[in-house]
């Protein structure tokens, strides 16, 4: 089994910065692709960001590009998200998610996924 924590969440005013991290642990697997997804109230759980297992290949949802930057530590099984220029419709519940396949891809879809964490709350003021 995979245990995935996140943490970082919180309340932050639009424009303001935070980064989410997403600590992995259980079965040490290096070969996980992970994933950002986000849900608001009322909302569907999309998708924010995805990275492969080496960090070559990365994806991002159109509403985050060029604010948001995810990255990976391999060596401390951790996934971080992070999140500039902050807006009130980023407001959420941030899961972190991963993806046993050992592939070298980014996927985007919900289902791909096999291990999902608690999520963290990012709130954003206007």
């Amino acid at each position: 089994q995979v245990q995935l924590v996140e943490s970082g969440g919180g309340l932050v005013q639009a424009g303001g910065s935070l980064r989410l991290s997403c600590a992995r642990s259980g079965r040490i697997f290096r070969r996980y692709v992970m994933g950002w997804f986000r849900q608001a109230p009322g909302k569907e759980r999309e998708f924010v960001a995805a990275i492969s297992w080496s960090g070559g290949s990365t994806n991002y949802a159109d509403s985050v590009k060029g604010r948001f930057t995810i990255s990976r530590d391999n060596a401390k099984n951790t996934v971080y998200l992070q999140m500039n220029t902050l807006k009130p419709e980023d407001t959420a519940v941030y899961y972190c998610a991963a993806d046993a396949s050992g592939l070298e891809w980014a996927p985007t879809i919900k289902a791909q996924y096999d291990y999902w964490g608690q999520g963290t709350q990012v709130t954003v003021s206007s």
